[in-house]
């Protein structure tokens, strides 16, 4: 007999795939070739009666799969309208959603080990790429940017100061995945400031080798950013 209890929750989807289906809508609508410019986040937002938040979602996504290119302070640009994007963006929007929790979970499982190993092992040169990347962070900020390039330059020194091969490898192969959810976390009005100084505790607790600060600071940093796109788990009654 079938139970209540084995029902799965229904899942909508988030609000960026929908306003990512209306982009591409719009870009075949207006016949936009490679090069055209969209309209700016502003008028999408106004236009659909959504926030300028979901519609900076909304694009990080489509920049993910190749369809579009957002250049800073001058807009967004369609590079491409293949067939093979319009016909698969279901299944692109599936393996880029910054909103699953596997995919954060996975993140927390690696990258915190990564930071308290770090902590024990990083080199001085292991430290300076770390600081390196939060000075090219600050930067980037400082100039109105999301950092996301130095972003994830850091969260790459920090497993690599890990030095261990295997957990290197199993970091790099979901990085597109990592790379994905951090731009769209970036991409959140207020959060790169937020980002930089846990980054700057993170690579402060590594310098000073206490492993399970270092580990406590990314299970922080982590969770914050997952918080922002997931949704909490149910629990029983």
């Amino acid at each position: 007999m079938c139970r209540i209890s084995d029902l799965s929750p229904i899942r909508r989807a988030p609000l960026y795939e929908e306003i990512a289906n209306r982009l591409r809508d719009l870009i075949a609508a207006r016949q936009l070739a490679p090069g055209d410019r969209l309209p700016s986040e502003r008028e999408l937002a106004n236009s659909l009666g959504v926030s300028r938040t979901s519609v900076r979602q909304a694009l990080t996504t489509l920049r993910s799969i190749g369809m579009i290119d957002v250049r800073h302070g001058d807009g967004a640009f369609l590079v491409h309208t293949g067939e093979e994007v319009a016909t698969s963006l279901a299944l692109a929007m599936l393996s880029s959603e910054v909103d699953h929790a596997m995919v954060w979970e996975t993140r927390e499982a690696i990258e915190v080990h990564a930071a308290r190993l770090a902590a024990r092992r990083a080199t001085d040169a292991d430290l300076a790429r770390m600081r390196a990347a939060l000075d090219a962070m600050r930067s980037a900020i400082d100039h109105e940017d999301e950092g996301a390039q130095a972003d994830a330059a850091l969260h790459r020194a920090i497993v690599a100061a890990a030095h261990n091969p295997m957990l290197a490898q199993l970091y790099e192969s979901i990085a597109d995945a990592v790379d994905r959810t951090s731009a769209a976390s970036l991409s959140i009005p207020g959060r790169p400031p937020e980002s930089l100084r846990a980054h700057r505790a993170i690579v402060e607790a590594i310098g000073d080798r206490d492993p399970e600060r270092a580990a406590s600071e990314m299970t922080s940093h982590l969770r914050g950013s997952a918080r922002l796109f997931t949704t909490p788990e149910r629990t029983s009654d």
